[in-house]
């Protein structure tokens, strides 16, 4: 009989060490998902800064960019502006006779 209860004893106890390591194993296996996943969110934040960076960047080039071209664009006008009024006070004592002239002048 101490035999079979010699047997038993073994078989339990080798039960509950295999249990044991089937606990460790899985805490293992746990905690290597938990440094994955963690892992995998630091580099998805890092990406994600990377882009919002870049993203940034290309608006404020464009932004500038955009200010640029309207500021020359207003440099342009006031320059067409004055050159226009220029025009304007060179011609003026001419057409003003010109038109004198052909109102005060009777065709026959």
């Amino acid at each position: 009989m101490q035999v079979a209860g010699d047997g038993i004893q073994k078989l339990l106890a080798a039960e509950s060490a295999a249990a044991t390591i089937v606990a460790e194993a899985r805490k293992a296996k746990q905690e290597r998902l938990r440094q994955a996943k963690a892992e995998a969110e630091r580099e998805i934040a890092a990406y994600k800064a990377e882009r919002e960076g870049a993203y940034q960047k290309k608006l404020a080039e464009s932004t500038s960019g955009a200010a640029a071209t309207s500021e020359r664009l207003h440099k342009e006008t006031e320059l067409s502006i004055k050159q226009v009024q220029s025009d304007v006070a060179a011609s003026k004592a001419t057409v003003v006779d010109l038109l004198v002239k052909y109102a005060t002048t009777v065709k026959d």
